[in-house]
């Protein structure tokens, strides 16, 4: 491909992601302006909102509730301005209409603003203007999501909207007694349960300000640095520029929250460079998107879907990151693995060495690099934490000049090395010397570290979090590119216009980027508030339970095809909204009907996991057909041939909400968690060999089975074993209160309870309660939240603490205690691992044979 066409593919691919993500109009004169204009101040007030500013000059103070309603009318305003009412709408003019439906919705956004002191005073009764402003603003909401978004989501919430005042004329498994114009516009607009709810919330506290923090990063040259780095390092072995994509493209998650706008970034690069070495086409895009969907699901900074976990969920964002890390590793490594079976199976090779090196010499440039990098998060991290303590009130300002000291460290450091690629039309012909590479821009990862500082030592918001990082890199885009040239005794007047126009371009294409996340979020809240006003998450767990029959596999197979069809038009933010709303509680009370506790988290990643990779799944999978525009192959193939790359990353939510060690949930020593990483990783490697059907020489179909056997086993090893040895005994009547005063200190007990709930449904399931410290059985169970009468052989429920777990798992009173499950004193589950690897030893040798022959 020559360097016209890559060019060519490239623009095509970023029209794409323009259009789809900051709207396909660009407006002249004054319309650029105001849009400019209005995406730059959204920026700044998200800025002033999340620093601690207003409290210092206490003006500008801004609860949740008017921050949302800012946030929306910027989002509303920006999208009929940014996006055209049809695709192929001239887009260098803004029609009289835009500018008048875009005012009026922000109007009504704002409306919760202006008048929030009125509408304190009459909570719960609108007044007519209330009403009409809710009835308009919801229209305009709606067309709003159909410009950026296009008409799934809109089409999803009218549905939702429509079953809210239909709910007498639904079929009697959905019906309702409906609601009334009044009751329905006050409960979706002006209260919070409905547009401005959690969702909203997330993406103006949050979200926005991780967004912004990624388009400076990008603007700043992160995005570029990171895919050079990947190639010095990587570019040279066996298919390497296609091992690099899935580094680069893992590393670009931290500056893009977006699978389309990562394939563009690092694609452009990549991709050309795969058909390059060998590469098909339709599989060097197939790689870029496999390794792009991934990005999201990376920490420390994932898609804009994790930031809603946190209240979701209701755990910290650390937690997110702890439970995310080893599912996210391990799919990335068996990326990395099936790029190399797919190049030794080709006898593909790689980038020319620009210089060559000796193995000793690669070897020591790549630890040197590595053991640098570790030694400067190092440094940070122990550093400031061994001697924040002695420094007082001081410590703000020594941390600041530490940081700022380190900054012109690794300036004076970068402006020593050669500049790196940064076009297109020069593409890497060579495999990048990987010291004066990543020497080049080591000042890129102080904003990093200062994130991760204030997410995990500090224990900052991530909204504050995001804040300083972000105020971190704004320094950084206005000062390096003028800092080097005086390190380098250059002229610096412009490269500190550059710098400033940087750093104003970053915050409009953040704030542009932030379009459809608002009004997804918003339109999203429509579903929510429709499930609390309906009351259809109740109606959802029997309608799953009989379309499941019962089965939890099916359950899951259900909402993970539910994630897909819906992620064909919906952005993964919506799609987790919606999914996650209707189908969490379903799956845990179901799971737990069925005697499998199923972790609240674990079906948010899996809701999550399957969202995500709705954007390669064909036929509209957008990030195939971007990565399909740069590699100028056929995007369906492209797209097929990404999801099967992608399969190790659909069977992990399956494997994770069976063996919740997966998300590093019961980990309780080292050891243990030694184990549990190499069982995942080498039972994704095995299943990456066996769904790429080579492995040292091609594989036999015995052996894909075996492998697929071996794979199952590595990561469930308890399904064998629990048929051996059953994992609990099982206790009943009046052996339960002997039974739960001789639990060990500090331990849970398994319970199955029945008995009918307040709508009369007769429930019989599993719950999970703290029994605490060593105790009589009546204070254990009063540590649970319980009172228990003994009545014969039945344990009865006399009453259950208010806010106590007990009541937070659904038990009520006059229910009954049927059984108490005891772990088994049995070996460890692993030994099943013994016979797996004796068969994959047995395949080995078959195919090492066959390849010597």
């Amino acid at each position: 491909m020559n360097n016209s066409s890559t060019a060519d593919s490239a623009n095509s691919a970023e029209q794409m992601v323009n259009q789809s993500e900051q709207g396909g109009r660009q407006p002249l004169g004054k319309s650029r302006l105001v849009l400019l204009g209005t995406a730059l101040c959204w920026s700044l007030f998200q800025l002033w909102n999340a620093s601690p500013l207003p409290y210092i000059f206490n003006f500008g103070i801004f609860n949740d509730g008017q921050a949302r309603a800012i946030h929306l009318a910027f989002a509303i305003f920006l999208a009929f301005i940014a996006f055209p009412a049809r695709k192929k709408s001239f887009s260098n003019q803004v029609p009289v209409t835009d500018w008048l439906f875009g005012l009026t919705g922000s109007f009504c956004a704002a409306y919760l603003y202006i008048f929030h002191q009125e509408l304190a005073t009459r909570a719960g009764a609108p007044v007519t203007m209330d009403l009409i402003t809710a009835g308009a603003g919801m229209l305009l909401l709606l067309e709003a999501t159909r410009r950026a978004l296009g008409p799934p989501l809109m089409i999803v919430a009218a549905v939702f909207i429509t079953y809210a005042f239909a709910g007498p004329y639904m079929p009697d498994v959905i019906a309702h007694k409906g609601a009334s114009l009044n009751k329905a516009l006050s409960h979706f607009w002006i209260t919070t349960e409905g547009v401005f709810g959690v969702a909203l919330g997330v993406s103006t506290s949050f979200v926005f300000l991780f967004v912004l923090f990624g388009s400076l990063l990008e603007k700043a040259g992160a995005g570029n640095y990171f895919i050079q780095v990947a190639f010095s390092l990587l570019g040279h072995l066996k298919g390497g520029p296609a091992k690099a994509a899935v580094v680069s493209s893992g590393l670009s998650g931290v500056v893009s929250g977006s699978s389309i706008a990562n394939v563009v970034t690092t694609g452009t690069f990549t991709i050309p460079l795969m058909k390059r070495v060998g590469f098909p086409a339709h599989k060097a895009g197939a790689i870029e998107v496999a390794a792009s969907t991934n990005g999201q699901l990376t920490p420390p900074i994932m898609g804009a879907a994790a930031f809603l976990m946190v209240e979701y969920v209701g755990i910290s964002y650390i937690d997110v990151i702890r439970h995310a890390l080893l599912p996210a590793a391990i799919s990335y490594i068996a990326l990395f693995y099936i790029v190399h079976l797919e190049a030794l199976k080709a006898g593909m090779q790689g980038l020319p060495r620009s210089v060559t090196r000796t193995r000793t010499q690669a070897l020591m440039s790549f630890t040197g690099s590595f053991a640098g990098l570790c030694l400067l998060g190092a440094g940070v991290y122990y550093g400031v934490g061994w001697t924040r303590q002695y420094m007082g009130e001081y410590a703000l300002s020594i941390i600041t000049l530490t940081l700022l000291a380190s900054y012109l460290i690794l300036l004076k450091v970068a402006a020593r090395q050669p500049d790196l690629i940064n076009n297109i039309e020069d593409e890497i012909r060579s495999t990048p010397v990987p010291g004066p590479t990543i020497k080049r821009g080591l000042y890129y990862l102080l904003p990093l570290v200062v994130l991760l500082w204030c997410l995990t030592v500090e224990r900052y918001s991530p909204g504050l979090s995001a804040f300083w990082a972000t105020l971190v890199m704004v320094f950084i885009t206005l000062t390096h590119k003028t800092l080097i040239d005086i390190f380098r005794k250059e002229q610096t007047t412009t490269h500190l216009k550059e710098g400033f126009l940087d750093l104003i371009d970053g915050m409009t294409t953040g704030a542009r980027n932030m379009i459809g996340i608002g009004v997804a979020t918003a339109t999203a809240g429509i579903v929510v508030g429709a499930v609390t006003l309906t009351g259809i998450g109740l109606v959802m767990t029997e309608f799953v339970e009989w379309i499941s029959a019962g089965s939890i596999i099916l359950m899951l197979l259900f909402t993970a095809i539910i994630c897909l069809v819906l992620g064909m038009g919906l952005p993964t933010t919506a799609n987790y909204i919606v999914v996650s709303t209707l189908m969490a509680p379903v799956i845990v009370t179901l799971g737990a009907q069925h005697g499998l506790i199923v972790p609240l988290i674990a079906v948010h990643l899996f809701v999550f996991y399957f969202g995500i990779l709705a954007d390669d799944t064909p036929p509209v999978g957008l990030a195939a057909f971007a990565a399909a525009a740069i590699a100028q192959s056929d995007p369906i193939k492209t797209g097929i041939q990404g999801f099967t790359y992608d399969i190790r990353t659909a069977v992990l939510p399956f494997m994770f909400i069976f063996n919740t060690e997966l998300l590093l949930i019961g980990i309780d020593s080292i050891p243990q968690l030694v184990i549990v990483v190499f069982g995942a990783i080498a039972a994704m490697l095995v299943f990456a060999t066996a769904t790429q059907g080579h492995w040292l020489v091609k594989n036999r179909w015995y052996e894909t089975l075996g492998m697929l056997l071996i794979a199952f086993t590595l990561f469930r090893p308890d399904f064998w074993w629990d048929r051996v040895y059953p994992p609990y005994e099982t206790y009943d009547g009046n052996s339960i209160v002997t039974q739960v005063e001789a639990l060990p200190d500090q331990a849970n007990a398994r319970l199955w309870v029945a008995g009918e709930t307040l709508e009369g449904k007769q429930v019989n399931q599993m719950v999970i309660l703290p029994a605490g410290n060593k105790a009589s059985a009546e204070e254990r169970f009063r540590n649970m939240g319980l009172e228990v009468l003994i009545d014969g052989d039945n344990l009865v429920i006399d009453m259950v603490d208010f806010n106590s777990e007990a009541q937070k798992v659904g038990i009520d009173f006059d229910w009954q205690i049927q059984r108490l499950e005891v772990p088994s004193d049995r070996l460890p589950k692993q030994l099943t691992w013994i016979p797996a690897f004796i068969l994959l030893l047995f395949i080995f040798l078959g195919q090492r044979r066959r390849q010597s022959t």
